[in-house]
């Protein structure tokens, strides 16, 4: 299985190329720019595996949530690709795929992430590890930090994304409880293309017609809700 994922939700900027169990990655932290350098990485990593797009068996990216312009950067190139390749889309849930590497991280079963939405707010993702390494995220939404559900009793998620360094109220909510903490880890493309496989086994895939981005704050009317396409 060979799939290519994409993604710019956040600062970061990352392409990956899963071909196997191997995974070759492309990963920087941008100011900005993401738009210009995402097509290159990918041409670097293809040329450097001696893979084109004809090879692959899908095209993965970070569906957001996140900045608005940078996951609109990601999915456009996936759609571009998808049309001139005629190959399947696969969107991941960036909350999904923070999750997932803050789980293979650290020795708990359940994380709770945030990525800085500004104007006070967070986006937020509660996540549980699966089977083989999985990860299920079980909802997500957008809320301001004192407003961020609480894990279920008794359990002692990972906290990562840079929501947790930009408001301290939320360790000040959940510290205690915290089985560890990740506040610099971002989602990447490596961590998006190995969900990805997951996905493209079960058959849940998209046409590049049908790749849309997840901002969330577009949703006024539920801040929250249950995670779609996880």
């Amino acid at each position: 299985m060979k799939i290519l994922a994409l993604d710019t939700a956040t600062e970061a900027c990352s392409a990956a190329l899963l071909a196997g169990t191997e995974v070759r990655m492309r990963y920087e932290v941008l100011g900005r720019g993401h738009a210009e350098r995402l097509l290159p990485m990918v041409d670097e990593i293809l040329a450097e595996a001696g893979t084109q797009l004809a090879d692959l068996d899908a095209i993965a990216f970070g569906r957001g949530p996140g900045a608005f312009t940078g996951v609109r950067i990601a999915v456009s190139l996936a759609q571009g690709l998808g049309l001139g390749s005629g190959l399947p889309l696969v969107p991941v849930s960036d909350l999904r795929a923070l999750a997932a590497a803050a789980l293979a991280l650290t020795a708990t079963d359940s994380a709770l992430v945030c990525l800085d939405a500004r104007m006070g707010e967070v986006y937020w993702g509660l996540a549980r590890s699966g089977p083989d390494g999985g990860c299920e995220l079980l909802a997500e939404g957008l809320a301001a930090a004192l407003a961020v559900p609480a894990p279920p009793a008794g359990s002692r998620p990972v906290a990562a994304g840079h929501g947790w360094s930009a408001y301290p109220a939320l360790e000040e909510r959940f510290g205690a409880s915290l089985a560890a903490r990740w506040p610099l880890l971002l989602p990447d493309a490596a961590t998006i293309a190995r969900l990805a496989a997951v996905e493209l086994r079960a058959g849940r895939t998209v046409s590049a017609a049908q790749a849309e981005p997840v901002y969330l704050r577009n949703d006024v009317a539920t801040r929250s809700s249950k995670a779609p396409g996880k």
